[in-house]
């Protein structure tokens, strides 16, 4: 499956050390001894590594005093022999009356191959990164503050970065591929959230899960295994800028279905910039009216193939070019099927400019303005580099760990296993992934669960119809579908780096924290 399903995290920049993986240690040879003696030098114990300091914030008019540790655990497979040492950072509160009963939410981001240091310093961790949304940052240095839009005070926090990111790595036999698939990834994940669950005493905590684009995919699965293999149940699921199915989360791959449900992005895109000609005042309700059209008519026209009547095929092409500030030409010769790469080359070919994927409100210009579809995302290099040094600084210098080791930003040599086997399934595999219906058995058999979307209208590596499209199609009783909360954000894939944004979703988080955890 191509990267074009990674998100601002994964896609954002590689950054590559000369530290070796730091696999295992193994004591020198000497060539004088004997090749038996030298073959029975033992190999030393890969061992956890951590480091502890603290810190205090202010939040919501309170001062939160806090413990930080970041640094990794060893994991064993069932023989107790060591297949990875998985990285994290965990944020706990001091004073916190009963910490085995308090809240802990697991967060990660996509991918597949991202670290977590888009959401650590973006909108959760309890220090963040300033840019300058929706522009380019300012150069270095860059500058972070104490992060008042945190949740620490009403959750403890792990950032949990998955192997082959952050500190994460394969260890003794086990290579990359037993972590990089949809299930292989589930299974890693959730054996790692059970053990420090033991380790830190934390079974009668509420739990959380959070995760954003690919995380998403990973937060459906895991309410699932968790509880189906571990015995774990979960109060929430958090799904920022989902990703969860790729029949519906594609568009360009031969598909009709996800083409009319990335309509309503392309034309809230159009809407943004100001290239409608009649442009409605309400971006709601404009969203609406698309989708409405997106179902009704568009995709009905997309279903009868390439041979619908030339006169309805031109007729549809219109409002498609009114709806996406294009003309009706383009969407003629494209046979209605337009990828969203193509459309930001189009949208504003004139000016030279393209705008952006994770973010359509960044725009940048264009390499190559006679190229048929976008060459780079103007989002990447606008925040990229400023959350790199940023919390690179952080972790060296607040948090006093790693600057002897390789912390993987971003790990483009991923090679993904993109099929899964769904739930209640015996014996065969799909290859369009989709974890819509381990959360829909999650759900089910887990009446407590609850579970919070909270998505960027101008998101196109993850747009709002697909997520809806995703949501409507969880095969749940009416009950079930009450436990599901949906928030819209004025921003992109990564909504927190809009002020007004970053507000509501720490509002919207906290909120549904404090309403799930005592049910």
């Amino acid at each position: 499956m191509p990267n074009r399903f990674l998100t601002a995290a994964a896609l954002a920049v590689l950054i590559s050390f000369a530290a070796p993986l730091g696999a295992q240690a193994v004591k020198p040879i000497d060539a004088s001894q004997p090749a038996a003696d030298a073959a029975r030098t033992p190999v030393a114990e890969p061992e956890p590594k951590q480091s502890r300091t603290r810190h205090e914030v202010r939040i919501a008019g309170e001062t939160i005093r806090y413990t930080a540790t970041v640094g990794w655990l060893i994991m064993k497979d069932d023989a107790g022999k060591p297949v990875a040492r998985f990285g994290y950072t965990a944020y706990t509160r001091d004073d916190s009356k009963d910490p085995a009963r308090r809240p802990v939410t697991f967060a990660f981001n996509g991918g597949p191959g991202s670290s977590s240091i888009w959401l650590h310093m973006g909108i959760l961790g309890p220090r963040r990164v300033v840019v300058n949304d929706p522009g380019y940052s300012p150069p270095p240095p860059s500058q972070r503050v104490d992060n008042e839009f945190s949740v620490l005070d009403v959750t403890d926090l792990v950032m949990i970065d998955p192997v082959g990111t952050g500190f994460s790595r394969p260890l003794g036999d086990a290579k990359g591929a037993d972590f990089w698939g949809v299930d292989q990834d589930i299974k890693s994940v959730g054996a790692f959230i059970k053990r420090w669950v033991t380790e830190n005493g934390r079974w009668g905590s509420p739990k959380y899960v959070l995760g954003e684009s690919y995380g998403g995919m990973r937060s459906a699965g895991l309410a699932d295994h968790l509880q189906s293999v571990h015995g774990m149940s979960l109060n929430g699921v958090v799904l920022v800028s989902p990703f969860l199915s790729a029949a519906s989360g594609v568009d360009g791959a031969e598909l009709d279905l996800p083409h009319a449900l990335y309509l309503p992005t392309l034309a809230a895109t159009a809407w943004y910039h100001n290239l409608l000609p009649n442009k409605p005042a309400s971006l709601e309700a404009f969203m609406g009216e698309v989708e409405r059209f997106a179902y009704d008519e568009y995709l009905p026209a997309l279903t009868k193939g390439f041979v619908i009547p030339a006169e309805e095929k031109r007729a549809v092409a219109a409002k498609l070019a009114a709806y996406t500030g294009t003309s009706a030409g383009y969407w003629e010769r494209a046979d209605l099927r337009v990828s969203h790469p193509q459309f930001l080359q189009e949208l504003q070919r004139d000016q030279r400019l393209i705008a952006g994927r994770i973010d359509s409100r960044f725009v940048g210009p264009a390499v190559n303005p006679l190229a048929e579809k976008m060459d780079y995302d103007p989002f990447f290099p606008a925040i990229a580099p400023a959350y790199t040094a940023a919390f690179l600084d952080y972790l060296h210098n607040e948090l006093q760990f790693g600057r002897d080791e390789e912390y993987r930003v971003s790990a483009f040599d991923v090679k993904w296993d993109w099929t899964h086997k769904p739930p209640g399934s015996d014996d065969w595999l799909t290859p369009a992934p989709s974890t819509v219906p381990d959360l829909a058995r999650a759900m089910t058999m887990n009446p407590g669960l609850h579970v919070l979307v909270q998505q960027g209208w101008y998101d196109l590596a993850t747009p709002h119809l697909v997520m809806k499209h995703d949501i409507e199609h969880l095969r749940i009783t009416p009950e079930a579908r009450r436990r599901i909360r949906v928030e819209h954000y004025e921003a992109g894939h990564m909504m927190y780096l809009h002020g007004p944004s970053m507000k509501k979703f720490r509002d919207d988080l906290a909120g549904f924290i404090r309403d799930t955890d005592r049910l």
